[in-house]
């Protein structure tokens, strides 16, 4: 046989061979996406007593299970909630209620952070004090034009109420003999205002190459502040804000949420409603994908009551949906709906 043949035949025998030998059974690429079911568990890291054991912590923390429905006893299972059900957010908006302005920004806590300190940076103006997991940055005084006070900001960073979306809250004070704490309330709206809106569109600007800080997304997260959760009886939203705000927040996303506002009496936090269904051009969406893609949408024209209450704190209020007079409804059009109207407060 002709050297050469008896070498090509021979090659991929030694190769073959060869990495069994070297690589063992797996070979030189071995499938590792299973490995992990059979690794066993390390001890715990013990430290010495001669270091300080709270700088230790996860650095990836598995965080709490929220946000979940659980139907009790027989149910069908709820169709997965959006992120965003109707509206369409910009990366940033100046949100006002009252005397009260703050923007919403369509990135997480931890992303919005360091936008801040950049914008203070890029501005020349100096940082006093910062607290990633409270969210704060308080600015040096800085002397600003056509204004003869010194002034400094405190600017806070708060989780928005829906997943990945923050909000940015500016507080101004004028310096003046005696070394007082924040005010509750800026010395100047309008100073207030603007730096509001410079900081605002820095990051409008900015918004795709901004870093993240691991510590102010670990510290603040990025869950957002309203929950859906499952009663006995029937399924509600939760929301973390004042009476106030929510009240507005949920009347403000009732039409976008597919239903017409019939009546509202404040005062015993409820909503008179009449459900429409989607009213855009091209089809409903999502809201087709949710209840089948009928023609003809199976709740529409049907009236629900949606009551508004503040939980004993005054810190949340609770959201639910029922019809007519307190009347119980199927859970699962509860959850449906109520998934809608959950993604569209904000």
């Amino acid at each position: 046989m002709n050297n050469t043949l008896l070498l090509l035949i021979i090659a991929p025998l030694v190769l073959t061979t060869g990495c069994s030998y070297l690589f063992g059974d797996d070979g030189l690429f071995p499938d590792n996406a299973n490995r992990y079911q059979t690794a066993p568990e390390l001890a715990e890291m013990t430290i010495p007593p001669s270091l300080n054991a709270g700088t230790s912590e996860p650095i990836y923390a598995i965080p709490p299970i929220s946000n979940e429905v659980v139907g009790l006893g027989d149910f069908d299972t709820p169709r997965p909630a959006p992120l965003t059900a109707g509206s369409e957010y910009d990366a940033v908006r100046i949100q006002r209620l009252g005397d009260e302005s703050w923007a919403l920004v369509a990135v997480a806590p931890g992303k919005l952070w360091p936008q801040v300190r950049a914008f203070l940076t890029s501005s020349g103006i100096g940082v006093a004090a910062s607290d990633a997991r409270a969210g704060l940055i308080d600015s040096q005084y800085v002397t600003l034009k056509d204004s003869s006070l010194p002034t400094r900001f405190r600017f806070r960073v708060e989780t928005g109420v829906q997943r990945n979306t923050s909000e940015l809250h500016v507080l101004q004070q004028n310096r003046t003999v005696d070394a007082t704490p924040w005010p509750a309330v800026s010395d100047d709206s309008e100073i207030e205002q603007s730096m509001l809106r410079n900081v605002a569109q820095f990051i409008a600007n900015s918004a795709e190459a901004a870093p993240v800080s691991m510590m102010a997304d670990r510290a603040m997260g990025d869950s957002g502040r309203i929950t859906l959760e499952d009663q006995e009886d029937y399924p509600r939203l939760r929301l973390t804000l004042g009476f106030a705000r929510a009240w507005a927040s949920v009347d403000k996303a009732i039409p976008d949420s597919g239903f017409v506002i019939d009546d509202k009496n404040r005062s015993d936090g409820l909503f008179y409603l009449t459900f429409i269904g989607p009213q855009r051009e091209g089809g409903g969406g999502w809201f087709d994908w949710l209840w089948g893609g009928e023609e003809n949408h199976p709740l529409a024209g049907l009236r629900y009551e949606l009551k508004v209450v503040s939980t004993d704190d005054s810190k949340e209020v609770l959201i639910t949906l029922m019809g007519p007079e307190g009347a119980l409804i199927e859970r699962r059009d509860q959850q449906a709906l109520l998934t809608i109207l959950k993604g569209n407060i904000n």
